[in-house]
């Protein structure tokens, strides 16, 4: 499903803001925003469902970090690691798993058709 696309705008984001904003009135905030990170994985997931275990894998490592710069987690830790080098982790794990998804086959192409590697 794309952004563009009428199942989406006629569709899915009429439901879910429909969905949403009636769990917000019952003041079910948790509810509602539990609903919200249902729906996006359900709009990832709509295109190639193969591709939800990776979204949720960069959930779980985005809570992790997310939960250790907070500092929720175990004080007995063994391994001292500073804010600043968890933070510039986190983030580049973040940015090469998009520039890999993004521009791995841009840069592949490339390569091969330089290279006078020709597909039939």
């Amino acid at each position: 499903m794309l952004f563009n696309s009428y199942t989406f705008i006629f569709a899915f984001l009429p439901l879910t803001f429909l969905i949403y904003f009636f769990l917000l009135n019952k003041r079910l905030i948790v509810g509602a925003k539990g609903f919200l990170v249902f729906a996006s994985l359900f709009f990832y997931s709509w295109w190639n469902i193969s591709y939800l275990p990776l979204i949720l894998t960069s959930m779980l490592f985005n809570y992790v970090v997310g939960n250790s710069l907070n500092g929720n987690y175990d004080a007995k830790a063994k391994v001292k690691v500073s804010k600043k080098a968890l933070l510039t982790f986190g983030i580049l794990s973040n940015l090469s798993l998009l520039g890999y998804f993004k521009y791995a086959d841009f840069f592949l192409e490339n390569i091969n058709y330089f290279s006078g590697c020709r597909y039939a």
